[in-house]
């Protein structure tokens, strides 16, 4: 069975005027993903999703002009394979760059759909795992800046749903940071899980003063302090309190990335988006990485349920697995948009999809509804 073919379709959705979520990076404008299709001389058709990054446009043409025909010709289940020659051709040579990453990201995770499907096993069970509970917590964008009565009624309704873990945004002031998570622990009680994410945004004056507020509200982690290649403020960071871990990854970019911020000492969550660092294949290959140093994995979600459905299957095949991260966000219609892939339980987990492959049924016919945007995806704050 070769790989015949290599499609990257673009789609975006832009937000309803007045509606954004405002986090350390910006306030959403739009959200934008690729869908990445990968035929073969069988007739079977796999699916996989590349993050967008900040340009859609250039991670499409990056696929097709570059990266599909290094591929085209190969076997259709030579993972590793088709893995090793991107490296050789595009990394090894120009260097690890984030485009190319993503780009061969969506690629890998088709080519694992396909596996799934030539085998008719779901994903968990090529991998090696069997269909489990995850537990989930409420993330994606969504619980931003607002008024901490707001914020609090938002986590509220997530838990009402069953999520026993919550994830709100920081880096705003450390004021009104602070002032925001102490009234959502009084109106959760102390029974729900409250993971913070600063989107980059803190100095390292502001962690000083952040990290003791976080241990006293028993934060289970705070996210993204500072740039993805900040390692000497995250090894800082990480003597304040052990009381709050520290957590990266999903600005990581294949194990290489991730031996560098082992190195650094400093993490002790981390975060590898599916969609991002390199696919399944680099994937399980970072989870083995961390596991030797008993460090869990709790992957970032991207926008639509390929890859939603590709990282619940990764966790529960994944030795030292943590949350899911659950995307709530009331604008995000790629969510569901080849029906749910997930459903959250009273006790807080979720399950994989049950079908062969990543188990979802993808229509192509939707795409129509979602043309992409050019432009940026958040307005940013200097």
């Amino acid at each position: 069975m070769k790989i015949t073919r290599i499609t990257a379709i673009p789609i975006s959705y832009r937000l309803p005027e007045g509606k954004t979520v405002t986090m350390g990076v910006g306030s959403t404008l739009k959200r934008d993903a690729i869908i990445v299709r990968v035929e073969t001389s069988e007739g079977i058709t796999g699916y996989g999703e590349s993050h967008p990054g900040r340009s859609p446009s250039a991670i499409v043409s990056h696929i097709h002009n570059t990266l599909s025909p290094l591929l085209v010709g190969m076997p259709a289940t030579d993972v590793v394979g088709a893995w090793q020659r991107i490296h050789r051709m595009q990394f090894s040579s120009h260097g690890l760059g984030a485009g190319a990453a993503l780009a061969l990201s969506g690629i890998d995770m088709a080519l694992w759909d396909i596996r799934g499907k030539a085998a008719n096993m779901p994903l968990y069970e090529l991998l090696g795992g069997s269909s489990k509970r995850l537990p989930a917590y409420a993330g994606g964008i969504a619980l931003g800046y607002q008024a901490p009565e707001t914020l609090a009624e938002e986590a509220l309704s997530y838990i009402e749903q069953g999520y026993r873990a919550v994830k709100l945004r920081i880096g705003d002031t450390v004021k009104d940071d602070i002032a925001r998570c102490v009234h959502v622990r009084k109106m959760v009680g102390d029974e729900i899980d409250i993971l913070t994410d600063a989107n980059t945004a803190y100095t390292i004056a502001q962690a000083r003063r952040m990290l003791p507020a976080l241990a006293d509200i028993q934060a289970g982690w705070l996210e993204e302090p500072f740039a993805c290649n900040d390692f000497a403020s995250y090894r800082e960071a990480a003597k304040i309190t052990p009381l709050v871990p520290l957590a990266a990854g999903e600005n990581h970019f294949m194990r290489f990335e991730f031996a560098q911020m082992l190195e650094a000492g400093a993490v002790q969550v981390w975060q590898p988006d599916l969609s991002k660092t390199g696919g399944i294949t680099e994937s399980v290959r970072i989870a083995a990485m961390a596991s030797a140093f008993r460090i869990p994995i709790n992957a970032h979600s991207s926008a639509t349920g390929l890859n939603h459905a590709a990282t619940l299957h990764f966790l529960a095949a994944t030795e030292n697995a943590g949350y899911f991260e659950a995307c709530v966000s009331h604008f995000n219609p790629f969510r569901d948009m080849f029906g749910p892939t997930f459903t959250i339980g009273k006790d807080g987990c979720v399950e994989p999809p049950t079908g062969p492959g990543l188990g979802v049924e993808v229509d192509e016919s939707l795409f129509d509804k979602f043309p992409m945007v050019d432009g940026p995806g958040y307005v940013v704050k200097f």
